[in-house]
């Protein structure tokens, strides 16, 4: 049983909350009236009060209704510190091609349903990576992926999400297909730049303010991409290039630029690229000066590996002094002799239960 007044969460048998004190009052779901919150049945109209109840439809005019209660806690929560910041961001512009085309050929009804499907995707895999869904545009959405939470991977894991919408469309596409003889893509367009954050409300509804025009260029490459293709500004290459494979689309007229603008189209993820480090592998390294004590003491401790003797290493020292290199070198070092499973804990990954152990398996 939930307290209505400090959400937390109390036995079931509960008269008062076990945290603020608070009374405890249910309202019945089916005739509104405040009942004991032991009663089985409600004491005005006998609804079952045990019975579950159908989760509530989602509004997409109502940002708590569809933002996870884990995001939104951390927003609320960090409110204060985060509304008038300037912050560095990612932006995704999301809509169906050739969506009217559709509307015209389909029931409003059945359009709703396809397009429902369409969101529960984009948030679903939006929501994965942290990003906050701004607006919803009726066949697409705008999302930000560094505001209000700051991440300083944004560009990354808008261009994670954006790969991850468009794989999960491709068999949403071929069920409507199949079921309405209508095909079903969706562009998107990232653009990397400032904003500023304004007022964020308790219902999560949040005010930005472009500096530039970093919403507006978001909005123009996506209206430039093909249909189920990732378009890139020249502000987000520039920042996942390291990290993503993407290829030049050449320059392209966009309205309110008066110079062509160079776009890219977003390939894959490098499968071997998930952090920093190895983002500076691709360029190349400088030569290993030192460190040949840590070296020769792991190297001591693999050859009691070898003779049958479980070790556990734990490597442990400031941020930058030189761990990955380390054991990017220990491993070098051994060539051939060992396989390596590796598994990262990554920064979008804290609400994956398990993501490490996912990562070595798979």
């Amino acid at each position: 049983m939930e307290c209505a007044k400090c959400r937390t969460e109390n036995p079931e048998q509960a008269k008062f909350c076990i945290d603020c004190g608070s009374k405890i009052e249910f309202h019945c779901p089916g005739c509104g009236a405040v009942t004991p919150a032991i009663g089985k049945f409600c004491m005005e109209c006998g609804h079952n009060l045990k019975k579950p109840e159908k989760p509530a439809p989602l509004n997409y005019d109502q940002p708590q209704s569809y933002t996870p209660k884990h995001l939104a806690d951390k927003i609320l929560t960090h409110r204060s510190a985060i509304q008038g910041e300037r912050k560095l961001v990612t932006v995704l512009f999301a809509d169906v091609a050739n969506f009217t085309a559709m509307s015209e050929k389909l029931d409003p009804e059945e359009v709703h349903q396809i397009m429902d499907g369409c969101f529960k995707i984009l948030m679903d895999e939006i929501h994965k990576c942290e990003g906050t869904i701004n607006q919803f545009t009726g066949d697409g959405v705008m999302a930000l992926f560094g505001a209000p939470v700051a991440h300083e991977d944004h560009g990354q894991r808008a261009c994670r999400a954006a790969l991850a919408i468009q794989k999960s469309l491709m068999g949403h596409g071929a069920k409507i297909k199949l079921q309405y003889d209508a095909p079903f893509q969706m562009r998107i367009g990232l653009n990397s730049g400032p904003v500023i954050v304004g007022a964020i409300g308790d219902d999560l509804r949040m005010d930005y303010t472009a500096v530039g025009d970093s919403t507006n260029l978001a909005a123009r490459v996506e209206q430039h991409t093909e249909p189920g293709q990732v378009f890139l500004s020249r502000e987000t290459q520039n920042i996942i290039r390291n990290y993503f494979e993407s290829e030049s689309v050449g320059e392209m007229s966009l309205k309110g630029k008066l110079e062509p603008q160079p776009i890219y189209r977003l390939v894959s993820e490098y499968p071997h690229v998930r952090n920093r480090f190895e983002a500076g592998l691709v360029r190349g390294v400088t030569e290993l000066v030192g460190r040949h004590r840590e070296i020769s003491e792991l190297r001591a401790i693999f050859d009691k590996v070898k003779s049958g003797e479980a070790q556990i290493v734990d490597l442990v020292g400031e941020a930058g002094i030189g761990k990955s290199r380390l054991a990017y070198e220990f491993r070098e070092s051994l060539g051939q002799e060992a396989g390596f499973l590796t598994g990262l804990c990554m920064q979008y990954g804290g609400n994956i239960n398990f993501l490490p152990v996912i990562d070595v398996v798979s």
